[in-house]
Protein backbone atom coordinates (compact mmCIF):
# COMPACT_ATOMS: atom_id res chain seq x y z
CA UNK A 1 0.00 0.00 0.00
CA UNK A 2 2.81 2.58 0.94
CA UNK A 3 4.57 1.74 -2.66
CA UNK A 4 1.36 2.01 -4.40
CA UNK A 5 0.48 5.59 -2.70
CA UNK A 6 3.96 7.18 -2.93
CA UNK A 7 4.59 6.60 -6.49
CA UNK A 8 0.68 8.21 -6.86
CA UNK A 9 2.33 10.82 -5.18
CA UNK A 10 5.59 11.14 -7.66
CA UNK A 11 3.72 10.65 -10.78
CA UNK A 12 0.85 13.31 -9.79
CA UNK A 13 4.08 15.72 -8.91
CA UNK A 14 5.27 14.93 -12.38
CA UNK A 15 2.78 15.93 -14.08
CA UNK A 16 1.86 18.67 -12.09
CA UNK A 17 5.28 19.87 -12.87
CA UNK A 18 3.95 19.87 -17.06
CA UNK A 19 1.99 22.82 -15.86
CA UNK A 20 3.14 26.49 -16.31
CA UNK A 21 3.44 27.91 -12.68
CA UNK A 22 1.95 30.62 -11.68
CA UNK A 23 -1.33 31.94 -10.41
CA UNK A 24 -4.66 31.75 -12.33
CA UNK A 25 -7.89 33.50 -11.78
CA UNK A 26 -11.32 32.45 -12.56
CA UNK A 27 -15.19 33.68 -11.75
CA UNK A 28 -18.54 32.44 -12.05
CA UNK A 29 -21.76 33.65 -11.60
CA UNK A 30 -24.73 31.50 -10.25
CA UNK A 31 -28.53 31.73 -10.10
CA UNK A 32 -28.03 31.57 -6.15
CA UNK A 33 -31.38 31.21 -4.12
CA UNK A 34 -33.18 34.76 -4.30
CA UNK A 35 -29.91 36.88 -5.41
CA UNK A 36 -26.56 35.65 -7.51
CA UNK A 37 -24.05 33.60 -6.02
CA UNK A 38 -20.09 34.50 -7.19
CA UNK A 39 -17.73 32.19 -6.76
CA UNK A 40 -13.76 33.21 -7.21
CA UNK A 41 -10.69 31.25 -7.70
CA UNK A 42 -7.00 32.15 -7.44
CA UNK A 43 -5.25 28.92 -8.67
CA UNK A 44 -1.47 28.93 -7.29
CA UNK A 45 0.68 26.10 -9.53
CA UNK A 46 4.04 25.19 -8.12
CA UNK A 47 6.69 22.70 -8.94
CA UNK A 48 5.15 20.08 -6.87
CA UNK A 49 1.40 21.21 -5.89
CA UNK A 50 -1.87 23.38 -6.52
CA UNK A 51 -3.57 25.02 -4.48
CA UNK A 52 -7.00 26.94 -4.71
CA UNK A 53 -8.11 29.90 -2.63
CA UNK A 54 -11.87 30.69 -2.95
CA UNK A 55 -11.17 34.00 -1.34
CA UNK A 56 -14.11 36.80 -2.76
CA UNK A 57 -16.90 34.57 -3.13
CA UNK A 58 -19.89 35.14 -1.86
CA UNK A 59 -20.63 35.03 2.18
CA UNK A 60 -22.63 32.20 3.28
CA UNK A 61 -26.55 31.67 2.67
CA UNK A 62 -29.39 31.23 4.91
CA UNK A 63 -30.56 28.56 2.42
CA UNK A 64 -29.24 24.91 2.26
CA UNK A 65 -27.03 25.65 -0.88
CA UNK A 66 -23.83 26.76 1.31
CA UNK A 67 -20.80 24.39 0.36
CA UNK A 68 -19.54 22.61 3.59
CA UNK A 69 -15.41 23.02 3.63
CA UNK A 70 -14.54 18.96 2.77
CA UNK A 71 -17.24 19.21 0.18
CA UNK A 72 -15.47 22.13 -1.33
CA UNK A 73 -11.96 20.26 -1.38
CA UNK A 74 -13.63 17.00 -2.41
CA UNK A 75 -15.04 18.60 -6.06
CA UNK A 76 -12.25 21.03 -6.48
CA UNK A 77 -9.89 18.83 -5.97
CA UNK A 78 -11.55 16.04 -8.36
CA UNK A 79 -11.64 19.21 -11.07
CA UNK A 80 -8.04 19.40 -10.60
CA UNK A 81 -6.93 15.71 -10.95
CA UNK A 82 -9.27 15.20 -13.75
CA UNK A 83 -7.06 17.58 -16.04
CA UNK A 84 -3.63 17.30 -14.81
CA UNK A 85 -3.66 13.34 -13.86
CA UNK A 86 -6.60 11.62 -15.05
CA UNK A 87 -4.72 8.36 -15.29
CA UNK A 88 -3.19 8.11 -11.88
CA UNK A 89 -4.81 5.67 -9.49
CA UNK A 90 -6.76 8.05 -7.44
CA UNK A 91 -5.58 7.75 -3.82
CA UNK A 92 -4.12 9.70 -1.04
CA UNK A 93 -0.49 9.47 -2.24
CA UNK A 94 -2.16 11.16 -5.99
CA UNK A 95 -4.62 13.59 -4.02
CA UNK A 96 -2.14 15.03 -1.75
CA UNK A 97 -0.44 17.92 -3.66
CA UNK A 98 -3.92 19.35 -4.02
CA UNK A 99 -5.58 21.54 -1.52
CA UNK A 100 -7.85 24.25 -1.34
CA UNK A 101 -8.95 26.80 1.31
CA UNK A 102 -11.99 29.65 1.49
CA UNK A 103 -12.92 31.93 4.03
CA UNK A 104 -15.22 30.89 7.52
CA UNK A 105 -18.34 32.10 6.87
CA UNK A 106 -18.39 32.09 2.85
CA UNK A 107 -20.48 30.20 0.68
CA UNK A 108 -18.01 27.49 0.05
CA UNK A 109 -16.85 27.17 3.91
CA UNK A 110 -19.88 28.13 6.12
CA UNK A 111 -20.44 28.21 9.98
CA UNK A 112 -22.66 25.84 11.81
CA UNK A 113 -25.64 26.12 11.92
CA UNK A 114 -25.68 27.15 8.35
CA UNK A 115 -27.85 24.95 6.17
CA UNK A 116 -25.91 23.13 4.04
CA UNK A 117 -28.40 20.35 2.42
CA UNK A 118 -28.53 20.95 -1.18
CA UNK A 119 -25.07 21.99 -1.15
CA UNK A 120 -24.21 19.73 -4.44
CA UNK A 121 -25.95 22.32 -6.43
CA UNK A 122 -23.18 24.72 -5.94
CA UNK A 123 -20.66 21.97 -5.38
CA UNK A 124 -21.42 20.16 -8.69
CA UNK A 125 -20.01 23.82 -10.46
CA UNK A 126 -16.88 24.01 -8.62
CA UNK A 127 -14.78 21.13 -10.89
CA UNK A 128 -15.96 23.90 -14.14
CA UNK A 129 -14.55 26.95 -11.63
CA UNK A 130 -11.10 25.22 -11.08
CA UNK A 131 -11.18 23.81 -15.01
CA UNK A 132 -11.86 27.61 -15.68
CA UNK A 133 -8.29 28.86 -13.91
CA UNK A 134 -6.43 25.63 -15.65
CA UNK A 135 -7.78 27.08 -19.19
CA UNK A 136 -5.54 29.77 -18.63
CA UNK A 137 -2.55 27.49 -18.15
CA UNK A 138 -3.37 24.54 -20.35
CA UNK A 139 -5.81 26.00 -22.83
CA UNK A 140 -5.76 22.55 -25.21
CA UNK A 141 -6.46 19.84 -22.02
CA UNK A 142 -10.00 21.31 -20.63
CA UNK A 143 -13.56 21.38 -21.17
CA UNK A 144 -16.26 23.88 -21.55
CA UNK A 145 -18.73 24.49 -18.64
CA UNK A 146 -21.41 21.85 -18.40
CA UNK A 147 -25.24 22.18 -17.66
CA UNK A 148 -26.12 20.54 -14.41
CA UNK A 149 -27.96 17.83 -12.52
CA UNK A 150 -31.59 18.98 -12.37
CA UNK A 151 -33.11 16.54 -9.65
CA UNK A 152 -36.62 17.48 -8.83
CA UNK A 153 -37.49 16.10 -5.53
CA UNK A 154 -41.32 15.17 -5.87
CA UNK A 155 -44.09 14.45 -3.12
CA UNK A 156 -47.28 13.83 -2.69
CA UNK A 157 -50.39 11.86 -1.29
CA UNK A 158 -51.96 9.38 -2.79
CA UNK A 159 -54.80 6.74 -1.33
CA UNK A 160 -54.28 3.31 -0.98
CA UNK A 161 -56.37 0.57 0.10
CA UNK A 162 -58.77 3.82 1.37
CA UNK A 163 -56.22 5.42 3.67
CA UNK A 164 -53.68 8.49 1.80
CA UNK A 165 -50.39 7.78 1.92
CA UNK A 166 -47.62 10.18 1.39
CA UNK A 167 -45.10 9.22 -1.21
CA UNK A 168 -41.95 10.76 -2.11
CA UNK A 169 -39.48 10.67 -4.78
CA UNK A 170 -35.81 11.98 -5.89
CA UNK A 171 -35.39 11.54 -9.55
CA UNK A 172 -32.19 12.13 -11.46
CA UNK A 173 -31.77 14.11 -14.77
CA UNK A 174 -28.65 15.23 -16.45
CA UNK A 175 -28.22 18.16 -18.87
CA UNK A 176 -25.17 18.38 -21.27
CA UNK A 177 -21.52 18.43 -20.70
CA UNK A 178 -18.96 20.77 -22.02
CA UNK A 179 -17.17 20.25 -25.03
CA UNK A 180 -13.83 18.82 -25.01
CA UNK A 181 -10.74 20.10 -27.05
CA UNK A 182 -10.92 17.26 -29.67
CA UNK A 183 -14.93 16.26 -29.72
CA UNK A 184 -18.46 17.32 -28.71
CA UNK A 185 -19.91 16.93 -25.32
CA UNK A 186 -22.22 14.36 -23.95
CA UNK A 187 -25.83 14.28 -24.10
CA UNK A 188 -28.12 14.61 -21.57
CA UNK A 189 -24.98 13.66 -18.75
CA UNK A 190 -24.19 15.25 -15.71
CA UNK A 191 -20.71 16.61 -15.36
CA UNK A 192 -19.10 15.91 -12.63
CA UNK A 193 -21.45 13.51 -11.35
CA UNK A 194 -21.32 11.01 -14.55
CA UNK A 195 -25.03 10.16 -13.71
CA UNK A 196 -27.18 9.21 -16.81
CA UNK A 197 -30.77 9.46 -16.15
CA UNK A 198 -33.50 7.41 -14.14
CA UNK A 199 -35.53 5.30 -16.90
CA UNK A 200 -39.45 7.10 -16.96
CA UNK A 201 -40.24 3.36 -16.18
CA UNK A 202 -38.74 3.05 -13.31
CA UNK A 203 -39.72 6.73 -11.82
CA UNK A 204 -43.34 5.63 -12.99
CA UNK A 205 -43.33 2.39 -11.33
CA UNK A 206 -42.34 3.48 -7.46
CA UNK A 207 -44.49 6.45 -7.48
CA UNK A 208 -47.62 7.78 -8.77
CA UNK A 209 -46.47 10.43 -11.58
CA UNK A 210 -46.51 9.96 -15.04
CA UNK A 211 -43.83 10.95 -17.39
CA UNK A 212 -45.54 12.96 -21.06
CA UNK A 213 -42.55 13.86 -22.14
CA UNK A 214 -38.45 13.16 -22.01
CA UNK A 215 -36.42 13.66 -25.06
CA UNK A 216 -33.45 15.94 -26.13
CA UNK A 217 -33.54 19.23 -26.75
CA UNK A 218 -32.50 20.82 -30.09
CA UNK A 219 -30.18 23.50 -30.21
CA UNK A 220 -29.59 23.36 -26.47
CA UNK A 221 -25.88 22.57 -26.98
CA UNK A 222 -23.48 25.33 -27.40
CA UNK A 223 -21.86 26.19 -30.84
CA UNK A 224 -18.61 25.54 -31.46
CA UNK A 225 -16.02 24.00 -33.70
CA UNK A 226 -17.02 21.05 -30.83
CA UNK A 227 -20.67 21.34 -30.14
CA UNK A 228 -21.42 21.23 -26.52
CA UNK A 229 -24.00 18.35 -25.41
CA UNK A 230 -27.55 19.05 -25.29
CA UNK A 231 -29.67 19.02 -22.76
CA UNK A 232 -33.19 17.24 -22.12
CA UNK A 233 -37.02 18.31 -22.32
CA UNK A 234 -39.30 16.50 -18.92
CA UNK A 235 -42.43 16.97 -19.01
CA UNK A 236 -44.13 15.35 -15.48
CA UNK A 237 -47.21 15.53 -13.55
CA UNK A 238 -49.03 13.62 -10.97
CA UNK A 239 -50.75 10.80 -12.30
CA UNK A 240 -54.08 11.26 -10.38
CA UNK A 241 -56.01 14.46 -10.45
CA UNK A 242 -54.50 16.16 -7.31
CA UNK A 243 -51.61 18.66 -6.29
CA UNK A 244 -48.15 17.40 -5.99
CA UNK A 245 -45.10 19.10 -4.15
CA UNK A 246 -42.12 19.69 -5.99
CA UNK A 247 -38.42 21.00 -4.56
CA UNK A 248 -36.74 22.21 -7.46
CA UNK A 249 -32.49 22.27 -7.00
CA UNK A 250 -31.33 23.78 -10.53
CA UNK A 251 -28.66 25.97 -11.49
CA UNK A 252 -27.76 27.59 -15.04
CA UNK A 253 -31.07 29.41 -15.59
CA UNK A 254 -29.77 32.84 -15.77
CA UNK A 255 -26.05 32.20 -16.19
CA UNK A 256 -25.97 29.30 -19.03
CA UNK A 257 -22.71 27.03 -19.05
CA UNK A 258 -20.02 29.28 -21.08
CA UNK A 259 -17.92 28.12 -24.06
CA UNK A 260 -14.48 27.86 -24.93
CA UNK A 261 -11.92 29.27 -26.67
CA UNK A 262 -14.45 31.20 -28.81
CA UNK A 263 -17.54 28.48 -28.32
CA UNK A 264 -20.84 29.57 -27.41
CA UNK A 265 -22.59 29.60 -24.09
CA UNK A 266 -24.60 26.44 -23.50
CA UNK A 267 -28.85 27.38 -23.82
CA UNK A 268 -29.99 28.27 -20.67
CA UNK A 269 -32.87 25.84 -18.26
CA UNK A 270 -36.23 26.60 -17.87
CA UNK A 271 -38.63 25.46 -15.26
CA UNK A 272 -42.18 26.17 -15.57
CA UNK A 273 -45.49 24.87 -15.76
CA UNK A 274 -47.12 23.69 -18.58
CA UNK A 275 -49.86 26.78 -18.05
CA UNK A 276 -46.91 29.00 -18.63
CA UNK A 277 -46.48 30.18 -14.90
CA UNK A 278 -42.36 30.54 -14.45
CA UNK A 279 -41.13 28.39 -11.12
CA UNK A 280 -38.56 29.10 -9.24
CA UNK A 281 -35.12 27.73 -9.32
CA UNK A 282 -34.96 26.35 -5.88
CA UNK A 283 -37.54 25.85 -3.50
CA UNK A 284 -40.87 23.64 -2.41
CA UNK A 285 -43.31 24.37 -4.63
CA UNK A 286 -46.58 23.46 -6.16
CA UNK A 287 -47.47 21.71 -9.30
CA UNK A 288 -51.37 21.95 -9.27
CA UNK A 289 -53.77 19.29 -10.64
CA UNK A 290 -54.57 19.01 -14.15
CA UNK A 291 -50.97 21.06 -14.51
CA UNK A 292 -47.77 19.75 -15.73
CA UNK A 293 -44.39 20.50 -14.68
CA UNK A 294 -42.13 21.66 -18.39
CA UNK A 295 -38.44 21.34 -17.68
CA UNK A 296 -35.91 22.41 -20.21
CA UNK A 297 -32.21 21.28 -18.91
CA UNK A 298 -29.46 23.42 -20.03
CA UNK A 299 -26.87 22.49 -22.25
CA UNK A 300 -23.13 22.26 -22.51
CA UNK A 301 -20.62 25.03 -23.78
CA UNK A 302 -19.31 24.81 -26.72
CA UNK A 303 -15.60 24.74 -27.74
CA UNK A 304 -13.59 26.55 -30.48
CA UNK A 305 -15.27 28.90 -33.15
CA UNK A 306 -18.45 27.59 -34.39
CA UNK A 307 -17.35 28.48 -38.30
CA UNK A 308 -14.82 25.73 -37.88
CA UNK A 309 -16.82 22.97 -37.62
CA UNK A 310 -17.19 21.08 -40.17
CA UNK A 311 -20.01 21.26 -42.52
CA UNK A 312 -20.76 17.15 -42.69
CA UNK A 313 -20.57 17.14 -38.90
CA UNK A 314 -23.55 20.11 -38.85
CA UNK A 315 -25.54 18.12 -41.59
CA UNK A 316 -25.33 15.02 -39.23
CA UNK A 317 -26.36 17.24 -35.93
CA UNK A 318 -29.56 18.06 -38.30
CA UNK A 319 -30.40 14.85 -39.78
CA UNK A 320 -30.03 13.40 -35.97
CA UNK A 321 -32.40 16.30 -34.62
CA UNK A 322 -29.66 18.17 -32.13
CA UNK A 323 -29.43 21.27 -34.55
CA UNK A 324 -32.18 22.36 -36.13
CA UNK A 325 -31.65 24.17 -39.79
CA UNK A 326 -32.12 27.34 -39.12
CA UNK A 327 -29.40 27.12 -36.54
CA UNK A 328 -27.37 25.22 -38.87
CA UNK A 329 -27.32 28.73 -41.09
CA UNK A 330 -27.42 31.31 -37.72
CA UNK A 331 -24.95 29.62 -35.82
CA UNK A 332 -22.34 27.67 -37.79
CA UNK A 333 -22.96 29.32 -41.19
CA UNK A 334 -24.52 26.12 -43.01
CA UNK A 335 -27.05 25.79 -45.04
CA UNK A 336 -28.88 22.32 -44.92
CA UNK A 337 -31.96 21.70 -47.83
CA UNK A 338 -34.90 20.63 -46.26
CA UNK A 339 -33.58 16.94 -48.06
CA UNK A 340 -30.71 17.28 -45.17
CA UNK A 341 -27.95 17.79 -47.76
CA UNK A 342 -25.04 20.42 -47.65
CA UNK A 343 -26.10 23.61 -50.33
CA UNK A 344 -22.40 24.33 -50.31
CA UNK A 345 -22.35 27.40 -52.10
CA UNK A 346 -24.63 28.96 -49.36
CA UNK A 347 -22.17 27.95 -47.00
CA UNK A 348 -19.19 29.47 -48.40
CA UNK A 349 -21.53 32.89 -48.71
CA UNK A 350 -22.97 32.60 -44.73
CA UNK A 351 -19.22 31.47 -43.84
CA UNK A 352 -17.64 34.53 -45.71
CA UNK A 353 -20.15 37.40 -44.43
CA UNK A 354 -19.71 35.74 -40.91
CA UNK A 355 -15.70 36.49 -41.25
CA UNK A 356 -16.41 39.16 -42.36
CA UNK A 357 -18.63 40.82 -39.84
CA UNK A 358 -16.10 40.21 -37.36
Amino acid sequence: AEYIIDNSRQATIEAICKVPAGEYCNEMCLDGYDEPIILQARMTVGADKVHVDFAGSSPQSRYGINVVANYTEAYSCFGMKSIIAPEIPNNHGSLEPFSTSAPEGSILNPVWPAPVAARHILGHCLPDVVIGCLHKAIPDQVVAESGMMWNPYLRGEHWFDGSPRIWEMFYFQSGGTGARPTKDGLNATAFPAGIKNIPIESAEAVAPTIFWRKELRPNSGGAGKYRGGVGQVVELSSLHDVDMNFQAMFERIDNPARGRDGGNSGAAGSAKLKSGRRMRSKGNQVIPAKDRLRLLLPGGGGFGAPMERLPEAVALDVKSGLVSRTAAARDYGVAITPSGRINHEKTRVLRKKARGNK
